[in-house]
């Protein structure tokens, strides 16, 4: 996975785009959201925290998880879903490579029960966690909501290895990402890297690509449902609109009146904000976003062939 500190660089004051979206309502959560077109025109007036909120709530219900599961909430970010399975029942553990992420999930949400946070890298986690114990196959269920773009591909097989073995027979991945329509490289949808810098990942994974490789780790793919238009088109007419509305004088005092945080922005921040939203407009072109369901049914495919040794005495 990337670096941590790197990777607070997005996530921080330090990122332009991210000042913005503060300013705009992002604050406990920090996904991109889920639109249905009735309600479109009110995302323009008051945000997107409502519909942030609403992505959360669909990627959880997938999960299907039950009162006192142990649920682990991988790239927990600043705990906001980590808190809602806490307050679900499940026994939520929350995890993020990012210390100051974990910082304000703890003084956010840590007085709840049932719910706890580690800094932890989830493509590599440790066998204890928040006092948490973590042996193979102890997790009931698994979140990851738009997290594992981050990974890398390398990253992201380690992901799914360590989820399967963690989870019990039965047990299941819910890991929402965004993903590319073909295995074309980053760089041809991204050329100036402005998503990339801004968000600070090197690559995505091809939405085909990533059953295969769950099933790889042992892992039974239970559903697939694509949330392009509801998440990336609905919310790239979004972003048109407030690029055009920032291109021009008039357009950026009537945005500062509706969000006075914005007038914190010099002339260059504007310009670097339109160029970056932009980029993410283009790059919208040739990617998907997903929700995967992955069950876990059985050993794992490397602990099946070390019982098959064992069998024939080659171990």
């Amino acid at each position: 996975m990337g670096d941590s500190g790197d990777l607070a660089g997005a996530y921080s004051d330090e990122s332009v785009l991210f000042r913005v979206l503060r300013h705009l309502g992002w604050d406990d959560l920090a996904n991109i959201g889920y639109f249905t077109l009735p309600t479109l025109p009110l995302a323009a007036l008051v945000g997107p925290v409502f519909f942030q909120r609403r992505l959360a709530r669909r990627s959880l219900a997938l999960l299907d998880a039950r009162p006192g599961q142990l649920v682990l909430d991988a790239g927990c970010g600043r705990g906001d879903t980590t808190a809602r399975l806490g307050a679900a029942g499940c026994r939520a553990l929350g995890v993020d490579i990012q210390p100051s992420q974990i910082d304000q999930a703890r003084r956010r949400f840590g007085s709840r029960s049932g719910v706890r946070f580690a800094v932890a890298d989830a493509t590599a986690l440790p066998p204890r966690a928040a006092d948490i114990p973590l042996p193979d196959g102890s997790l009931d269920r698994v979140h990851c909501l738009e997290a594992a773009f981050h990974f890398g591909h390398e990253g992201r097989t380690s992901f799914l290895s360590e989820c399967f073995r963690l989870l019990r027979p039965g047990g299941r991945l819910v890991l929402v990402d965004v993903t590319s329509r073909t295995d074309q490289p980053i760089g041809a949808l991204d050329p100036n890297g402005l998503v990339r810098g801004t968000w600070r990942f090197d690559d995505i994974e091809p939405y085909e690509r990533y059953p295969l490789m769950a099933s790889a780790a042992g892992f039974t793919t239970h559903r697939v449902l694509d949330w392009t238009t509801p998440v990336l088109h609905r919310a790239a007419r979004l972003s048109a609109l407030f690029a055009g509305t920032a291109s021009t004088r008039a357009g950026r005092q009537a945005l500062c009146v509706r969000w006075p945080g914005l007038r914190e922005l010099d002339a260059r921040e504007w310009d670097e904000v339109i160029a970056i939203v932009r980029a993410h407009q283009a790059i919208g072109r040739g990617t998907c976003y997903t929700a995967y369901v992955f069950e876990s049914m059985g050993e794992s495919p490397v602990s099946v062939e070390a019982g098959k040794r064992q069998i024939s005495g080659q171990a």
